[in-house]
């Protein structure tokens, strides 16, 4: 056991975890990672590539190696990080990417055969032979890929989305960030604090420096307290800002529940989308390590961890540690040790004029290799040429410290090098009204942090026009850093830079040679900051690397670019709780919850809801409700819900001309109180969607769009109206959902619709075929009814404001119960409309044109419309397939959509395709299936026998080509 004195844990509380099995105790306040330690594991996984032990390297998000699963069954998490997962009573964790047990991983081998596996080994091993690709190359690397695995089971667990917003948003809870949001607080503005942690502070939790001659800690109270007291700020802790994205927002993923054994009635995580006027980055550094031989064995971790570990945690890695350093920070790493009671066996520093700051034994050179494969026993010290080994059970390597410059380099800014520093800050051209602070910026002291945070909010809020005054700091310590680079120690053997993908020293120099020095080129050849840490503690240390081979400075080297999200999100969240029936979101027609109490089936139509079919009892296949629908529709009278056309108002002085250019035929000729068909093309002449076009007035008309087409065509329509012909005098309104709309089919559509409108004359003289107009019905309800037919019955669609349709499709019923009166879904509507030979979603598929649906005569040569012009193209005009119906010649052979056709006796080839089907379906009226589909040269073909064929199944047919329309093919029905 290794758990020191003091720390900011609850010690009057113990929790019970586990670690592969094993039960171990911790305590509230710490986290897996700090746990562990105290409790002696120091091995807590295995690396990528060569499946290398590894044990914790730093104590925050940019952890690279201990990454765990937790939790089991269906909530089991995959690549956590230790050192940020907060524990609880009960937590299970396992240790991922070995076969066999952690400590004896079979997969190890992978490291002995580590010259096969060089930098790049991929593109040169998988290359050849060729037909190995297929195989046997892809099969073996997608098993070996990823690291954890999944449950394979639903998500049990909610997630939810918000938005926010706010004058400034503060990045970061550390010294700038608390300074700045006490500064912006105190002026009045909006203010959001966003922290990954589980506390507020920051790096000064993980530090003894006093602010003020007081603990840290008591000055981070006071602000928190403060800050928790004021109405205008908004504290979120346990949340990560993941990316800043365009027009001031912020996305991050708040972890509301994942400290607890179930979220219970919570949301496990929330997705926030934050608008924010200007923000501060108060991010803070991470530290950056020194590669040498062996320098990635269990124990061997950043300085700033293990002095984080010891503060916080009260935890540490080892009894007697070493610190290797190439600044001051390291000597502070080694005094704050001491002070626990951890025996320092050595400072070694590579600056040969430092001076010991303790009691400590203080060794001027380098460390040069480490020994120890599932734990650190010893490291090697170089100085001036003398070698010695050192016993020691962990090492502190302090390297310099790398600002966190990730969220401002998101809009493509490129951070710019900072000599003095030795590190890259963040630049010009990054995301707009992102001003970085504190160690973010290289204010790496805590002084510096704490009047570059204030400052930095005084300049947000200046250009927002608020006047804010720097909040009241307290003394704090302001000691330079003493940093002489040392990027990595020169050496035989393996010097570990991006530790979970196994990336070296050595790789970096063989992709130089390999001319892959770009550091795109770089980063992919090597595989380079790919792992889930992104590069944070690999990058700069690699550029600099590739520096010394190229000869050029490290700015010139460059950086590669940072992008969302900054840390690992799970897709969970990243939907937002849009998982299962919330998958989108889910539209229903007014009768819905009447067709539900009817027993109706439901199907999703795009983002709709609708009744499929409506079955009876004694029915026991959804054929047999199908048939009893279609043929009660053409015996008597069906009723359809058919809400979900788009529908569009279209009023103004221009409307008649602003829709003569939207449709290929004319519109404006149109009379007041008729409906036409419409056929619209796209800008390419294709086909795009058909629908109705009433006019129920001078300057008003009401059109209607295919249910999947409706978003579309009223997007298309309002560019119109805006882009292309501004100067009409239009204007639109979708009101789709403004109106339930309901079909009444069949030979008694008539006399049904006689007993609910108010004084209005339905006679064929009266009110003929396409006719419409607005009248009265169930005694003053106001409603459309348009004369027009999907299904080749006599039959109107009648629109009452939405809020009635239930009523309305009630009433109906109720009136027509002696007429036959029947309910009926989409697949009834389906049928009818195929045998009438309508054309609908699956022959408006983008790939048609008007010619081959059988309406050329529709696109108007007298007017201009969209499409019309690129529709006359030769490729087009010359087109030969056109719609025609296909019937099996065994009745009993069913007829598939999607199969393609082929002359009798040709083989079927793509080059001897000559068509396919669209849509098929069985036919109560033919007694057979039909089908409708595009065949060359199909308007001389009648008659003809093709062969219909499914070569990937092994299927086909024998089909006979018939007119489209299958009942009715003159129109009388219709029209009576």
């Amino acid at each position: 056991m290794t758990r020191l004195t003091g720390g900011l844990i609850d010690r009057a509380r113990n929790l019970r975890f586990t670690f592969d099995g094993r039960t171990y105790a911790g305590h509230p306040g710490d986290t897996l990672a700090s746990a562990l330690l105290a409790n002696g594991v120091r091995l807590m996984g295995r690396s990528f590539k060569y499946h290398r032990p590894r044990g914790v390297f730093s104590a925050g998000s940019e952890e690279p190696n201990a990454l765990v699963e937790l939790r089991s069954g269906a909530r089991k998490e995959p690549n956590s990080r230790a050192t940020v997962a907060e524990l609880y009573d009960g937590l299970e964790a396992a240790s991922q990417n070995h076969v066999g047990p952690l400590g004896f991983d079979l997969l190890a081998v992978n490291d002995l055969f580590s010259s096969f596996f060089a930098a790049g080994f991929y593109y040169k091993t998988f290359m050849w032979p060729r037909a190995f690709w297929e195989k046997l190359y892809e099969p073996a690397i997608r098993r070996a890929a990823g690291l954890g695995s999944l449950s394979m089971q639903p998500d049990p667990d909610a997630y939810d989305k918000g938005f926010l917003h706010c004058d400034l948003l503060v990045i970061g809870g550390g010294a700038a960030g608390l300074s700045a949001a006490l500064t912006a607080s105190r002026a009045g503005a909006r203010v959001i604090l966003a922290d990954e942690d589980f506390r507020l502070g920051g790096r000064l939790l993980a530090e003894s420096h006093l602010l003020d001659d007081a603990p840290a800690t008591e000055w981070v109270a006071q602000a928190e307290a403060e800050l928790a007291a004021l109405p205008n700020v908004r504290i979120l802790c346990r949340t990560t800002v993941i990316g800043a994205f365009d027009h001031g927002v912020y996305g991050a993923v708040e972890r509301v529940a994942d400290h607890l054994p179930e979220p219970g009635r919570q949301v496990r995580q929330t997705l926030w989308r934050i608008t924010a006027s200007r923000a501060v980055l108060a991010a803070g550094a991470i530290e950056r390590h020194i590669p040498f031989r062996n320098n990635d064995r269990p124990g061997i971790m950043l300085a700033g961890a293990m002095r984080a570990y010891a503060n916080r945690w009260a935890a540490s890695p080892a009894r007697r540690v070493a610190i290797f350093t190439n600044n001051d920070d390291g000597h502070r790493t080694a005094l704050d040790l001491a002070a626990k009671g951890i025996e320092v066996a050595a400072v070694i520093d590579s600056r040969s004029d430092a001076q010991a700051q303790g009691h400590y034994r203080l060794v001027h050179g380098m460390v040069c290799d480490a020994k120890g494969r599932l734990g650190l026993r010893g490291v090697q010290i170089d100085s001036d040429g003398r070698r010695e080994w050192l016993d020691c059970g962990a090492l502190g390597v302090a390297g310099g410290w790398n600002p966190n410059v990730h969220l401002a380099s998101h809009h493509r800014g490129r951070p710019v090098w900072d000599a003095a520093l030795q590190a890259f800050v963040p630049g010009e051209g990054g995301p707009c009204g992102l001003i970085a602070a504190g160690a973010a910026k290289g204010q790496g002291s805590t002084a510096a942090a704490l009047r570059s945070g204030a400052g930095a909010a005084v300049e947000a809020l200046a250009q927002l026009g608020i006047e804010a005054r720097s909040a009241e700091l307290p003394a704090a310590e302001d000691a330079p850093a003493g940093l002489r680079p040392l990027w990595h120690v020169p050496g035989k053997g393996r010097a570990w830079v991006d530790f979970q993908n196994d990336v070296t020293v050595k790789d970096i120099k063989l992709a130089h040679q390999e001319n892959m020095r770009p550091v795109e080129h770089l980063k992919r050849w090597t595989t380079l900051g790919m792992a889930t840490d992104q590069g944070k503690t690999a990058n700069v240390t690699a550029l600099a690397v590739m520096s010394e081979l190229t000869g050029k400075p490290i700015p010139e080297t460059g950086t590669t670019i940072f992008r969302p999200p900054y840390s690992g999100v799970s897709l969970s969240v990243l939907g937002g709780g849009d998982t299962g029936p919330h998958f989108r979101p889910r539209r229903l027609t007014p009768t819905h919850e009447w067709a539900r109490a009817q027993g109706a089936v439901f199907v999703e139509v795009g983002p709709w809801v609708r009744a499929q079919y409506f079955p009876r009892p004694g029915e026991t296949h959804w054929r047999q409700t199908v048939d009893r629908e279609v043929l009660a529709t053409r015996a008597g009278v069906g009723i359809c819900d058919v809400t979900t056309l788009g529908k569009v108002d279209v009023q103004g002085a221009d409307a008649g001309e602003f829709l003569d250019r939207i449709y290929a035929n004319a519109m404006k000729s149109l009379k007041v109180g008729m409906v036409r068909y419409g056929l619209m093309l796209r800008e390419d002449g294709m086909a795009w969607d058909d629908g109705t076009c009433a006019r129920l007035a001078e300057d008003h008309y009401v059109t209607t769009t295919t249910t999947a087409q409706a978003g579309p065509v009223y997007r298309q329509m309002e560019f119109a109206r805006q882009c292309l012909w501004p100067e009409l005098d239009v204007q639109l309104i979708s009101t789709t959902d403004a109106w339930a709309q309901i079909a009444v089919a069949g030979p008694n559509a008539r006399r049904l619709l006689e007993r609910i409108v108010d004084g209005f004359d339905l006679s064929n003289e009266a009110f003929p075929f396409m006719a419409c107009a607005g009248l009265m019905v169930c005694g003053g309800l106001r409603a459309r009814l348009f004369r027009i037919s999907f299904s080749g019955e006599l039959a109107y669609e009648i629109a009452v404001p939405a809020r009635y349709g239930q009523a309305l499709v009630e009433r109906l019923m109720e009136k027509g119960a002696d007429l036959g009166a029947t309910p009926y879904g989409t697949e009834a509507l389906g049928v009818m409309r195929i045998e009438k030979g309508h054309a609908a979603g699956n022959e408006l598929n983008g790939q048609t044109t008007a010619q081959m649906l059988g309406l050329g005569r529709m696109v108007s040569s007298k007017k201009d419309g969209i499409g019309a012009v690129m529709s006359r193209r030769e490729g087009l005009a010359a087109e030969t397939r056109v719609l025609v119906g296909l019937q099996p010649v065994d009745p009993a052979q069913p007829v598939l959509a999607g199969m393609h056709l082929f002359a009798e006796g040709a083989e079927h080839r793509t080059e001897t395709d000559q068509g396919w089907i669209t849509s098929a379906c069985h036919s109560p009226h033919v007694g057979s299936s039909i089908g409708l589909g595009f065949l060359a040269d199909g308007g001389t073909r009648m008659g003809e026998t093709v062969i219909a064929a499914n070569p990937l199944q092994g299927q086909k047919v024998a089909l006979r080509v018939v007119p489209p329309h299958f009942i009715d093919p003159e129109g009388g029905r219709l029209r009576d």
